[in-house]
């Protein structure tokens, strides 16, 4: 079979697949999607432009997904919305609101009702109900208990270059912005740890974990460290 002949057999495959779904109540915005033999969308879902759906990819009723993201091999629960993110290898739960720009690797387990937002990575994690992830953070190799929240740059560092080892988080726990979580290491139920701190031993229910160096002044320092510099742009505005 010859290149071209691939291709359209292809193509024959992907309109085929594309009907499939479409008749039996999957609603599209365009055909400009990508969705293997394998997938199994319900009717009532709506799959927008730019999508992949790969592999063993099952999409549940009243789901939306996309635009422009992909799944493989990927279970989305349903009511869930996956905007403009990636999933492999895992099972997310109904009514999950994942995205945009979120990276879901092998893995992932999400219960009900947990949130994915914006350039957050998830690995090998287990998320009971209710958690919410909302920005810029990495959680790998984790338990994490129902209704958690994490601030802004949260990091599991769960590897340490020889070994992988897991964080375990209770449920109703506050993690703060910026926190190093690392493992082996648990945070409690009901308990929080403070923006800025990096935690490497365990945090006991209903407590608070706070790891800071005292903040010190050292007067003058800024402005000699800066005298070179603010010179270099004075002269620069006196130039133009």
């Amino acid at each position: 079979m010859t290149a071209i002949e691939e291709l359209t057999a292809l193509e024959n495959q992907y309109r085929e697949t594309f009907e499939k779904h479409l008749n039996n109540g999957v609603r599209f915005l365009s055909r400009d999607v990508y969705i293997d033999p394998e997938v199994i969308i319900a009717p009532g879902a709506t799959i927008l432009p730019g999508c992949i759906l790969k592999g063993r990819t099952v999409i549940e009723e009243g789901c939306v997904v996309g635009p422009h993201s992909l799944l493989e091999n990927t279970h989305l629960g349903k009511n869930s919305t996956f905007n403009q993110s990636q999933a492999y290898d895992s099972d997310l739960g109904e009514n999950n609101k994942i995205g945009p720009f979120t990276h879901v690797r092998a893995g992932t387990v999400t219960g009900e009702g947990v949130h994915l937002g914006a350039y957050v990575e998830t690995k090998n994690v287990n998320f009971a109900q209710g958690n919410t992830v909302s920005h810029l953070t990495y959680i790998g190799d984790a338990d994490v208990g129902k209704y958690c929240n994490f601030g802004c740059g949260t990091v599991t560092c769960n590897y340490d270059g020889e070994g992988k080892y897991r964080t375990v988080i209770g449920d109703y726990a506050f993690i703060g912005c910026n926190t190093n979580l690392v493992a082996p290491v648990k945070v409690g139920d009901h308990a929080y740890t403070a923006a800025g701190s990096t935690i490497g031993k365990d945090v006991p229910d209903g407590a608070l974990g706070l790891e800071r160096a005292k903040q010190v002044a050292i007067p003058g320092w800024g402005e000699k460290k800066l005298a070179a510099y603010i010179a270099k742009k004075k002269k620069l505005e006196e130039s133009r």
